[in-house]
């Protein structure tokens, strides 16, 4: 009997060892990623005094709600957040759950992530970029997309949407740039809302700004960007078309479900982002 106490007590420690183990190595895998959330802009249409990402989203700030997120994926150490309008309210926050940098001025996405890239130094081989105002972003997918974006297979990782219509609660994938194929199947380019014909416009296959980057792909690029656009900002979505051309590849992985990808800047948008979340978790539910 003292034997096999014995013999059961090592059994569950060499168990406990192998998990530990291997929790280890699968969070060790993603050392060299870093995720940084773009919270920068004002959000005047959502009429709030402060920043829009310290709005409330079912009862909790979104920027906290994506925070909560990227600490539960295991991915990276501490993300950057870029900041700029009501910033000392944000790091606030954000506190020591994160590292605040600042865009002095807001001159688009490719702008903001310029500013990430003087933050950060050579141990980061992979760049994920979240934003502030899309709060809904699992777990899984967040790790999907470090994971591809580690892989080394493209020069940039992106996450697409794909819905049927523009109806009821998916009218708020409207605004966001239309994903442009080649006939082969390949991504040509990412076009802007604001930017696009009223055929781009008809494609129902959206870009919610998930990128994963290689990192020394990515410093040798930024600086191309320029800000020939109507908006007369710098477009992150201008290093897919160069990703394509100059030969590094881009890779789009469909998220499978489309609310991940809800993005909110009006209290309209906020309500129809709530009420398709709550029916998400309804259904799963009664599932």
């Amino acid at each position: 009997m003292y034997c096999f106490e014995v013999w059961r007590c090592f059994s569950l420690w060499i168990l406990f060892r192998i998990l530990f183990c291997c929790l280890m190595k699968k969070e060790k895998k993603f050392d060299a990623v870093q995720i940084a959330v773009l919270a920068a802009g004002k959000g005047k249409r959502m009429g709030s005094e402060g920043s829009k990402v310290l709005v409330p989203v079912l009862g909790k700030p979104m920027i906290e709600r994506i925070l909560d997120e990227i600490e539960s994926s295991g991915v990276g150490a501490s993300p950057i957040v870029v900041v700029g309008y009501d910033a000392e309210h944000v790091c606030q926050l954000v506190g020591r759950r994160g590292v605040c940098v600042v865009q002095k001025e807001q001159l688009g996405t490719g702008h903001a992530v310029k500013t990430v890239l003087e933050a950060i130094g050579p141990e980061t081989t992979c760049l994920v970029i979240l934003y502030g105002d899309h709060p809904f972003i699992s777990i899984e997918t967040m790790r999907t997309l470090a994971e591809h974006g580690l892989s080394e297979n493209s020069a940039v990782t992106l996450l697409t949407v794909c819905v049927p219509d523009f109806d009821g609660w998916r009218a708020l994938f409207m605004d966001f740039g239309r994903v442009v194929r080649n006939p082969d199947g390949t991504i040509r380019e990412i076009v802007e809302k604001k930017d696009a014909s009223p055929e781009q416009l008809a494609i129902h296959e959206v870009n919610p700004g998930y990128y994963a980057f290689q990192t020394d792909w990515l410093r040798s690029h930024i600086e191309k960007l320029t800000n020939e656009n109507n908006q007369k900002e710098f477009y992150l979505t201008d290093l897919i078309s160069m990703a394509m051309r100059g030969g590094g590849g881009v890779e789009a992985i469909p998220i499978e479900d489309p609310i991940e990808g809800l993005g909110v800047n009006t209290p309209e948008q906020l309500a129809l982002a709530e009420a398709a979340y709550r029916e998400k978790r309804k259904k799963v539910d009664l599932d």
